[in-house]
């Protein structure tokens, strides 16, 4: 693997982590407590090896330009500058969310995961999209 590899690898993580984030969501409304938790430590722990790559493949790669033109060109723009603000603000909400729960805190976790849950949810998407738009349906150059 190369860091070429990268920008499919952290795809990959952003959609386990979906997957994760909504089966943790699943088993917190059927009251699977220890499904839950489960759920939300491992998606915890899936973002934070994404973040690594992530940060890896932009240390060593730079930055990928989106070249296509036209009206998507405004569709990618906006999805990923919503991606990145909501991810820079998520990022301590999940901390504070998880510190939380580990120290029983469990009414204040349930009303900051009332908004830390559809940001984590929609950032891990938008990766996705990201991804896809810029490396699979409108790559630039070679």
């Amino acid at each position: 693997m190369t860091t070429a590899d990268l920008p499919a690898v952290n795809a990959s993580l952003n959609t386990l982590a979906t997957i994760l984030l909504a089966l943790g969501y699943v088993f917190i409304k059927k009251k699977q407590i220890d499904r839950h938790k489960l759920c939300m430590i491992a998606a915890t722990a899936v973002s934070a090896i994404f973040l690594a790559c992530y940060l890896t493949y932009h240390y060593y790669h730079g930055s990928t330009r989106f070249t296509h033109q036209g009206p998507v060109r405004y569709v990618y723009f906006f999805i990923l500058i919503t991606h990145v603000i909501l991810a820079a603000a998520v990022f301590p909400m999940i901390l504070i969310t998880l510190y939380r729960a580990f120290k029983g805190q469990f009414d204040r976790h349930r009303r900051i995961a009332r908004i830390t849950w559809p940001i984590w949810m929609y950032v891990s998407i938008t990766g996705v999209i990201v991804y896809l738009m810029l490396y699979q349906l409108f790559p630039g150059p070679s």
